[in-house]
């Protein structure tokens, strides 16, 4: 990847991917059930938008809406099956209902991932203790990102948060790269920018016609061109 700031596009399928790719998106986030806050997609599909793209993918670990890990056995059992199909990138994180991070669900799963690289999804949001939280992971294997808004309702109300943290990078469990999105708006970006931070997530932004549609290529380059200004 290039030290250009990082544009990460959710991609539900290869037609999403290919449109997210012409726009300009550095990185994909596969999923699968928006409903759900984004879903494991199948191993199939996973496949279908390898062939079809030649960007890196992060491949969503989830299987039920919320943050809970549920079925652990099942969920090693998909990670191993798309590492198997060539999956080098995830995202996952899970917290116990103290809202701590769930260390024995993420070290089971790092386990399988052998040293992939993984981004930490926006449980952190959710944390009891978003400080705690960074410091139990920082030694983890592969972690390099966490994707979040700086608070559970968003950007709008997680900027300090976001810019607090963006000035930590030297500081143990602060290393990984900040990945900002929930709720990111075009207008959020100076300021983002301007605090250091350089790299963006998008869901619905990338899709002007709503989740029912597919992802937009001139919305992504829109995008591509204010996170580059």
């Amino acid at each position: 990847m290039s030290d250009r700031a990082v544009l990460e596009v959710i991609a539900l399928d290869e037609e999403d991917a290919v449109a997210a790719q012409a726009g300009g998106a550095d990185r994909l986030e596969l999923v699968t059930d928006m409903a759900a806050d984004g879903l494991t997609p199948s191993t199939a599909a996973f496949a279908a938008i390898r062939a079809a793209v030649d960007i890196p993918l992060r491949v969503m670990l989830r299987l039920a809406d919320g943050f809970a890990a549920g079925d652990i056995d099942a969920l090693v059992g998909r990670a191993t099956e798309l590492r198997a199909a060539g999956a080098e990138e995830f995202v996952l994180g899970f917290l116990t209902p103290h809202g701590e991070p769930d260390l024995v669900a993420v070290e089971r799963l790092i386990a399988v991932l052998d040293g992939c690289r993984w981004t930490f999804h926006r449980a952190i949001d959710r944390a009891a203790d978003r400080d705690a939280l960074r410091k139990q992971l920082a030694d983890l294997p592969g972690l390099d990102t966490y994707l979040t808004a700086g608070a559970p309702t968003g950007v709008d109300d997680g900027l300090p948060t976001l810019k607090a943290e963006a000035a930590r990078t030297d500081e143990p469990g602060y290393e990984p790269r900040i990945l900002v999105g929930g709720g990111l708006r075009l207008d959020h970006l100076p300021t983002l920018r301007a605090a250091g931070l350089t790299a963006f997530h998008i869901g619905g932004a990338a899709r002007p016609n709503g989740w029912a549609a597919p992802v937009s290529a001139e919305a992504v380059r829109t995008w591509r061109e204010a996170v580059d200004a």
